[in-house]
């Protein structure tokens, strides 16, 4: 062929009842992606001009998926006929008539497969004019797999499912890793000779395999330097077992790549995050989602990011946020929560067991401890005082808060929205704001404090308090 064109099969049509869940298996997520979502972005790398799905069980949902992932994707669905065989070949009658290329079959349950690896199994396929090349893998413990049968030569002889397997095949350690590349026309030709006639009643796409051997064509099996690369993942030990392997390649990437990560056993870091060079991550911290961090930025210990964006050496501790923006040079933490559409703008502060939502914090503004801003816009340089609350729910409608640049407020403030404070106003220590205050402008609610003399001797008599007033009160009298 003077060009090779390419299509991928993803087989997504098992039921993955072991996983015990009303969510369809390949939907289970690791490193912030379902699991078919990392095989069709292995397979998107490989550049395929087509790319299908075989689809069955809960296939609304799984449709539903794979349409976001890959909005050109072409859905198939398997019929009542059981087995990877019938799979494949539902998938391959979707191809155009004149498609003369190479297919790869994958797994959608198979996460940590990488767009290197297929790459490579392609080349080889290609490079030895094979009909059919196989994935393999050494194990020591390959119950469950089918074995790779080789000749005498060690060529590929054939492929035998566990239950149909003799002893000593079953002693064999080379297993398949349920990853193909064929030619497509002796594909088409093999696939319509393939039976139900084994143990499990199923049409098997390794049956194909034997079928081209006998035939004399080209096929052969190519093992992966490392078994855990094929590990399907079956239920949730094996899930769980396959997030901190790939957690692992993921912290080590960033760590190659001139980020600190002082724990690696304890930073958990999502597939779609991006670090620049000399981030400084500390233990117990997860990065989740389509997080960014600029670089010098140091985030931990304890500190949770999803969707967020920070800036250039902020620092961002025992905190939990969520869909957030952390301007350059700001400090967030510790024991604070942003909620999203947080915006903190550059040398910001947003300070101790502070709560923020859909509020910006202008530039070098400050929430230090101790307060709820909600539904919020503060200017710059301005300081809002410990123990402020915005008050922005009536029981029916949020109104905003605007807060101006300059602005001093004092402590244990209520900012009843929607209401204004201009720029460079004060308000005073324990104040109600219901009112606008104008720019410059001192707000105050003042109360006058009342004294009740002999109240705790009349209301707590007996009490330690009321004896230690009356003592006091002996004292002065004296």
């Amino acid at each position: 062929m003077t060009e090779h064109k390419l299509a991928v099969i993803v087989l997504a049509a098992g039921q993955g009842t072991r996983m015990k869940s009303a969510k369809p298996k390949v939907l289970h997520r690791l490193a912030g992606r379902e699991l078919i979502g990392h095989v069709v972005a292995a397979a998107r790398e490989l550049n395929p001009d087509h790319v299908i799905a075989v689809v069955r069980h809960q296939r609304d949902e799984v449709v539903a998926t794979l349409s976001e992932l890959m909005p050109d994707i072409l859905i198939v669905d398997q019929d009542d006929i059981p087995g990877t065989g019938r799979a494949v070949e539902v998938a391959v009658d979707s191809l155009p008539a004149d498609f003369d290329g190479d297919v790869v079959v994958v797994s959608g349950d198979v996460p940590l497969l990488d767009s290197a690896t297929l790459a490579s199994l392609l080349a080889q396929h290609r490079a030895q004019s094979a009909a059919a090349t196989v994935l393999s893998a050494i194990l020591e413990d390959a119950t469950g797999y089918g074995r790779v049968v080789r000749d005498a030569d060690g060529g590929l002889d054939r492929i035998v499912e566990q239950k149909d397997a003799t002893v000593d095949e079953i002693a064999i350690t080379e297993i398949n890793s349920g990853t193909y590349v064929f030619r497509v026309g002796p594909l088409r030709e093999q696939l319509v000779r393939i039976t139900t006639d084994n143990a499990q009643a199923e049409k098997y796409i390794t049956d194909v395999v034997g079928l081209l051997r006998g035939v004399g064509a080209i096929v052969s099996a190519m093992p992966v330097s490392v078994g855990w690369m094929v590990a399907g993942v079956n239920d949730r030990v094996q899930l769980a077992v396959a997030a901190r392997r790939m957690n692992e390649l993921i912290v080590q990437k960033w760590q190659r790549a001139g980020v600190t990560i002082e724990d690696p056993t304890t930073t958990w870091i999502d597939a779609d995050v991006t670090l620049n060079p000399d981030v400084e991550i500390l233990p117990g911290t997860q990065l989740k989602g389509a997080t960014l961090v600029q670089s010098g930025a140091i985030i931990g210990p304890d500190t949770t990011l999803v969707d967020c964006e920070v800036g250039e050496n902020a620092v961002v501790k025992r905190t939990d946020a969520t869909l957030s923006v952390i301007g350059a040079g700001a400090s967030v933490g510790p024991f604070a929560y942003l909620r999203p559409n947080t915006n903190l703008g550059v040398g910001g502060k947003i300070g101790t067991f502070v709560e923020t939502k859909n509020s910006t914090i202008g530039e070098g503004s400050k929430v230090p401890h101790l307060s709820y801003i909600g539904d919020t816009e503060v200017g710059e340089q301005s300081n809002i005082g410990a123990g402020t609350i915005t008050a922005n729910y009536d029981g029916v409608n949020k109104s905003r808060t605007v807060v101006g640049s300059h602005v001093r407020s004092g402590s244990h403030n209520v900012f009843v929205a929607p209401v204004r404070i201009a720029d460079g106003a004060y308000t005073g220590a324990g104040s109600v704001i219901r009112k606008d205050v104008p720019a410059g402008s001192l707000g105050i609610t003042v109360a006058p404090q009342r004294n009740i003399s002999g109240w705790v001797e009349t209301n707590r008599a007996g009490t330690a308090a009321a004896k230690a007033a009356e003592a006091a009160n002996d004292d002065s009298d004296a």
